[in-house]
């Protein structure tokens, strides 16, 4: 069903999908459920430049897709979206996300002593 853009609207449409009435396809414990329960609830809170995006992500780089895609249904889920997330503010999750999973590169250097007569000669 479309409902309005409201925060309370995406919090009506979660609950509708907790009620036990949902059909057995969309029932949470099978991974089609889940999958669909996702799709659902990310096409209430993505805007359809922001929802492409994300599919063209997906292509790329799937796990950080899976997380804003959490990041998102969190969102969602605590009622902090005021309405449909642009492509904009999708690019603003995706940087935030993006920092906080950045991965930080270090070398170490372990270099090896070894075992010589002549020790004092190296220097």
């Amino acid at each position: 069903p479309q409902l309005p853009r409201a925060n309370t609207s995406v919090q009506m449409f979660l609950a509708h999908l907790k009620c036990k009435h949902l059909p057995p396809a969309a029932s949470a414990s099978s991974p089609e459920g889940k999958a669909e329960m996702r799709n659902s609830i990310l096409a209430q809170v993505l805007d359809q430049s922001a929802r492409a995006q994300l599919s063209n992500l997906a292509l790329v780089k799937p796990e950080k897709t899976k997380a804003v895609e959490n990041y998102l249904i969190q969102m969602a889920w605590y009622g902090q979206l005021s309405g449909k997330v642009s492509e904009q503010g999708l690019i603003e999750i995706l940087e935030k996300v993006s920092q906080q999973t950045e991965k930080k590169t270090t070398v170490k250097f372990n270099r090896r002593k070894v075992m010589d007569s002549d020790e004092d000669d190296d220097y």
